[in-house]
């Protein structure tokens, strides 16, 4: 047997015990313990044949050089947020490392296709707020403007930060390069919500992410004395604040999708004071376009409606867009085929979060993940954890989707 499951899941807990502590993982990007994440990551693939490669970006490439140029790519992140949960993203990288260990000796040191494990650089965006870093500069898509101005909570900007790591800000779209030959990317991951748990299905195969349209909404009224004002004379921006809360999620009923309004602000925000002033942030997400434009509108002729009926008046700005992606379709039924024959069973799921393979697929290369269950459907939380079994079971078909890929790539793509 090539496969050795249960070394993932104590690689994965030796890792834990190296960059976390009581609070949970500390592997923020663009830090120390990041960095010791990366050279204990190193050590691990020493046993392989692999040539080890920092990008433009920062992205660690590892390549087990095969017969033919076309490549597999298997991606995940060693970095973490703040306090972060132990699995997410590493479990990725650690699946993959014991697929290449596997192919390697199972192909005796020459796999059909050549195969490359990549760590994203900075996919999280803890410390700067930008995630998808590194998989945003391969795809072309990372706005350089935009990025070459954030700044840390301690006043430090993204390239002088990444300039310690030996990342040069200003070439580092050039990581593009290594799309070159790749024929088809492949990520697992936790799915970070309870959608598998409530299912009591360890494992899913992902359609795609969602796309997000990402707005502030400002409610204006008058402000007025809190005693002397009649309800009926005031033109409170809260009131008509409120009745969003309970429209996006009538919005979702109707298409699907999430809505949630994230943070809100009043002005002057004081106890004696109507609310002169009051900011919504609204997050939607749908994995089709027209749904999520459906919702947008709607949203949006709410709020007029709201306004109106207050006597207050709304504006609107849009802090984030992304378009949804949609993953191979030959890619997610392998996925699915893979999970099938591994469980028993399967699911088809989008993902609701942002994940490195959504750049990838924007850069036109074939892709798909695999999602296995988080307990509690939980994430980005020290609590976050997955049942040792299912590790084992998501390794399992990851590693079979795997094979399945090479053997596309070999027979449907006419590798040489």
């Amino acid at each position: 047997m090539f496969l050795n499951l249960k070394r993932t899941v104590e690689e994965l807990k030796e890792l834990r015990s190296l960059t976390g502590d009581e609070d949970g993982a500390q592997r923020v990007a663009f830090t120390p313990i990041w960095a010791k994440a990366r050279e204990w990551l190193k050590f691990k693939m020493q046993e392989l044949p692999v040539e080890t490669e920092m990008d433009a970006a920062g992205n660690l490439w590892f390549t087990l050089r095969g017969d033919s140029e076309s490549s597999l790519l298997i991606g995940g992140h060693i970095d973490s947020v703040p306090n972060g949960g132990w699995l997410d993203g590493c479990l990725n990288l650690m699946a993959g490392v014991e697929t290449m260990r596997r192919i390697h000796a199972q192909y005796e040191g020459k796999p059909p296709v050549t195969v490359k494990l990549v760590d994203w650089a900075d996919e999280e965006g803890a410390r700067f707020g930008k995630s998808l870093f590194g998989s945003s500069a391969f795809s072309g898509n990372l706005d350089m403007d935009e990025a070459r101005a954030l700044v840390d909570a301690n006043g430090i900007h993204l390239p002088e930060a990444v300039a310690k790591y030996g990342i040069d800000f200003e070439y580092v779209k050039n990581s593009g390069k290594f799309a070159q030959h790749a024929d088809a990317y492949l990520e697992l991951h936790i799915e970070q919500g309870p959608v598998l748990l409530d299912m009591e299905l360890p494992l899913g195969a992902v359609l795609g992410t969602f796309g997000v349209e990402r707005h502030a909404i400002v409610f204006r009224g008058q402000a007025a004395h809190s005693g002397s004002t009649p309800m009926n004379r005031r033109k409170d921006a809260f009131l008509a604040a409120a009745k969003m809360a309970p429209e996006i999620y009538q919005i979702t009923d109707r298409h699907g999708g999430v809505c949630t309004i994230g943070s809100c602000t009043t002005k002057p925000g004081i106890v004696t004071s109507v609310v002169a002033e009051c900011r919504l942030t609204l997050d939607q997400r749908h994995l089709d376009a027209d749904s999520l434009a459906a919702m947008l509108a709607e949203a949006k002729s709410a709020s007029e409606r709201f306004a109106a009926e207050g006597g207050v008046t709304v504006e609107w700005e849009r802090l984030w867009q992304i378009e949804p992606v949609i993953f191979d379709e030959t890619l997610v039924n392998f996925c699915d085929t893979a999970i099938q024959e591994t469980c028993g069973v399967s699911h088809r799921l989008p993902s609701g979060p942002l994940h490195d393979a959504a750049e990838v697929a924007r850069a036109g290369i074939p892709t798909v993940m695999m999602f296995v269950q988080s307990l509690h459907g939980i994430s980005h939380n020290k609590i976050e954890d997955t049942r040792e079994d299912h590790l084992e079971l998501c390794v399992k078909a990851f590693d079979a989707l795997a094979e399945k890929t090479i053997h596309w790539m070999v027979e449907n793509r006419k590798v040489k």
